[in-house]
């Protein structure tokens, strides 16, 4: 029973005597089964009061670094400030770096700001470019732990990544899009913002990879760099569509989602299962109107609230813990929607 409180601070604690706790600590016999439990469980409650008083008076300057559309930012904005509270008694105060387009050299510039100005951590949502890697060992050099959100950068010094299994959210798409086929015709369209980011290649990799073993005989057509946005993402679909007459459905993994809809409606062909990712407020009515099969979500909150344990954890602020665990995927349909959409969302 490894901890590091002295005897009389845990037999305070547990209200015991300093000779019972120290005869459960070394395993003499003569004690009950309730009492050594009660030990347990004071040296566990030290541990986390121990953990508030070095959180009490901590402030944490936090950079929030993303390239994506501004529905995603919106939503990560959201979750962070409605997940704020749950950290006390630390104080985490956060700068928003959004941009919805731009180069690897513009991303880069913003880190190396932020690396220059200083800051207690950055989450960052990024392509997965030297460059952008390179960036990042530099804000690791200057003592500015790094947290991936959402598409991971895992050649980097990032202290850790939060989000959900990509490919296995991608091969969750590929079972879904394939029952809901059936065994009728039509090819499928995967639409990716950019190939740059890695949880979309990782998503259309866990993707591909179902349908070719399960559904040999169904053609997957691809399309990328419409940055989910609506304007660049209509005339890539129409082009898609134009080029194969087969098209009947879709998984969309980087968004646009309005924008596909409508190529398909002016082309005047039926999409017949659309699977999609991020419960944000586009998906979040085009699912209430029944004009998306599925979208595929997790809890960002839960994401931006393990990111913040992740800068706290570098700076020696929370103890130690284990690997993050990946977000868990739920299947939203028209049936299931979470009661509040507004900070609960996927990217």
């Amino acid at each position: 029973m490894g901890h590091p409180f002295p005897i009389r601070e845990i037999a305070r604690q547990a209200g015991l005597s300093e000779a019972t706790v120290d005869r459960v600590l070394n395993g003499r016999g003569g004690v009950r089964d309730s009492t050594a439990q009660e030990v347990r469980r004071a040296i566990a409650d030290l541990d986390r009061q121990r953990t508030q008083v070095r959180l009490v008076g901590r402030t944490f300057m936090v950079d929030i670094v993303m390239q994506s559309p501004e529905r995603f930012s919106t939503a990560v904005r959201a979750a962070l400030e409605a997940e704020l509270p749950s950290l006390h008694p630390a104080v985490v105060r956060s700068r928003f770096h959004f941009r919805e387009t731009g180069s690897a050299g513009e991303l880069v510039a913003v880190l190396d700001r932020i690396g220059r100005r200083g800051s207690q951590g950055v989450i960052l949502k990024a392509p997965d470019v030297p460059e952008v890697t390179a960036a990042v060992g530099r804000l690791a050099a200057a003592g500015v732990p790094v947290v991936t959100l959402v598409t991971d950068l895992p050649a980097s010094a990032r202290v850790g990544y939060v989000g959900s299994d990509n490919r296995a959210a991608g091969a969750t798409a590929a079972y879904l899009m394939g029952q809901w086929l059936g065994d009728g015709p039509g090819n499928v369209l995967t639409s990716l913002s950019s190939g740059f980011f890695r949880n979309e290649e990782e998503r259309e990799m866990g993707f591909r990879s179902v349908m070719r073993a399960r559904y040999p005989g169904r053609a997957l057509v691809e399309i990328a760099e419409g940055q989910g946005l609506d304007t660049t993402q209509y005339e890539l679909v129409r082009e898609a569509l134009d080029r194969d007459p087969g098209l009947r459905a879709v998984y969309s993994i980087g968004g646009g989602n309005i924008a596909t809809l409508r190529a398909f409606e002016d082309a005047g062909r039926e999409c017949a299962v659309f699977v999609a990712h991020d419960l944000d407020h586009d998906n979040t009515r085009l699912l209430r109107e029944h004009r998306l099969s599925a979208v595929l979500h997790h809890d960002l909150r839960h994401d931006l609230r393990e990111a913040c344990h992740l800068v706290m954890r570098a700076h020696g602020a929370l103890p130690p813990a284990g690997p993050t665990l990946p977000s868990a995927i739920q299947v939203v349909t028209p049936y299931n929607m979470p009661t509040n959409t507004s900070t609960a969302t996927v990217r």
